[in-house]
């Protein structure tokens, strides 16, 4: 089954300069205002803005994050972050591609 991008978080130097530019683009106030994360929601997708990031990474919605990391190892991908709680019990987790692609995982925990 098809996963849906739900999260893309883009790297920024300006978090200020950032927030006014993705706010006319997208149309939309932030409704996560924070210095470590800016985010947007645009229906169904969230639109992230990290200043601490080094890549852009599109994050899949996953029932359990774990099994999913795993199964992107074996697929060649190396992890780059283990399962992390980032808040609000959402864990986060993101993998690396032999091309140097970074690919994020997400789960909600109930």
């Amino acid at each position: 089954m098809a996963k849906n991008i739900k999260l893309i978080v883009y790297p920024v130097k300006d978090l200020e300069a950032a927030k006014t530019l993705f706010g006319k683009f997208l149309g939309v106030e932030p409704y996560v205002d924070g210095p470590y994360y800016v985010g947007y929601k645009q229906g169904d997708l969230e639109v992230g803005l990290d200043p601490n990031g080094q890549a852009v990474i599109g994050y899949v919605e996953t029932a359990d994050i774990k099994s999913d990391l795993q199964a992107l190892v074996d697929a060649g991908a190396t992890v780059q972050q283990e399962p992390k709680d980032v808040g609000g019990g959402l864990l986060i987790a993101q993998v690396k591609d032999a091309n140097g692609n970074v690919l994020g995982l997400r789960q909600l925990q109930k």
